[in-house]
């Protein structure tokens, strides 16, 4: 690489993280930060320098997620899209197209210093709260409270003044204390987390509905991206799960991480099936998030494409 390349290199990593949070797809948002570099690249013997690399760099991935979100739906979760489904009577909750679902990130491609980006800022619902916004507030809200960019930083990057920023911010903010987001505070895996992620392990790989459901809040979801078809309730999920998703029994997990969630790849007896994304709220789990994208979704978390073990 040029040093030209090397030093645009040096900014893709935070740039996945806010290109994710603009558009809510892994996929699009490495597709917006190469689109990036290569502007930028194209335009580095015209970079004077009047502003900071990094803000020129945000200004021109602004620009390139503006133009792909352009006319599109916002990206979703199942839960936002209609009411829980029944295993009796699953209805028509088929596979929908790609571009309908907020997708999981891994921790890695977005979080470039935890110290300065919290891992809440990637939590899958606060993602998907995001992307009720318009793109220009989505992009005041990120820049200034995940980001902590100053009001005239953000105006100079959005041509625009301080008082149409500070604006848009209390719109945003309205947005989204109407979609009540609620995270947990990122803290590091203790012994409580560990021993929960455990149990969880040896009550899935045995199939034993009774140790699951000890580790589950009373209306926990489980969803299944893209199917649209969703559940709350441990009955409804152990009856589906014993029904409809029993090819599930048998399977093994590998760990990972996912928008800042503990997260596994699931490898059914036939091969790999989902990645499981667990939100978890006082010491008990809250989401089961199963993406069934796995050709694309291994891959992108390092999963192998078989279980060893």
């Amino acid at each position: 690489m040029t040093t030209v390349e090397l030093t645009l290199e040096g900014f893709r990593t935070e740039l996945n993280g806010y290109c994710y949070r603009m558009l809510g797809s892994s996929f699009e948002a490495e597709d917006a930060v190469q689109e990036t570099m290569v502007r930028a690249w194209k335009a580095m013997d015209r970079f004077e320098g009047r502003s900071a690399l990094r803000s020129w760099l945000y200004r021109i991935a602004t620009n390139v997620c503006i133009d792909m979100l352009g006319s599109a739906q916002r990206r979703a979760r199942p839960i936002d899209l209609g009411g829980p489904g029944s295993p009796a009577s699953p209805g028509d909750g088929g596979p929908m197209p790609e571009m309908v679902w907020l997708g999981p990130a891994p921790d890695a491609k977005v979080l470039p210093d935890e110290a300065v980006v919290a891992k809440e800022s990637i939590r899958l619902a606060f993602v998907a709260a995001l992307q009720h916004l318009p793109p220009k507030q989505r992009a005041v809200l990120i820049l200034r409270e995940v980001l902590a960019w100053s009001a005239q930083e953000v105006a100079e990057l959005l041509d625009t003044s301080v008082a149409s920023v500070n604006s848009a911010l209390q719109r945003a903010r309205a947005t989204m204390a109407e979609a009540d987001v609620k995270t947990d505070v990122s803290k590091p895996m203790d012994d409580e987390q560990h021993k929960l992620l455990v149990r969880y392990v040896e009550a899935f790989e045995k199939y034993d509905m009774a140790a699951l459901a000890s580790l589950l809040h009373e209306d926990a979801t489980l969803s299944m991206p893209p199917l649209s078809l969703w559940f709350r309730g441990f009955a409804d999920i152990s009856a589906w799960m014993l029904g409809p998703g029993n090819g599930c029994c048998g399977s093994r997990l590998i760990p990972t991480v996912a928008n800042g969630h503990p997260a596994f790849g699931q490898y059914r007896t036939t091969g790999p099936w989902a990645l499981i994304v667990l939100e978890i709220s006082d010491g008990r789990i809250k989401g089961i998030n199963n993406f069934l994208d796995v050709e694309r979704l291994f891959p992108l978390f390092g999963l192998p494409p078989r279980f060893e073990g």
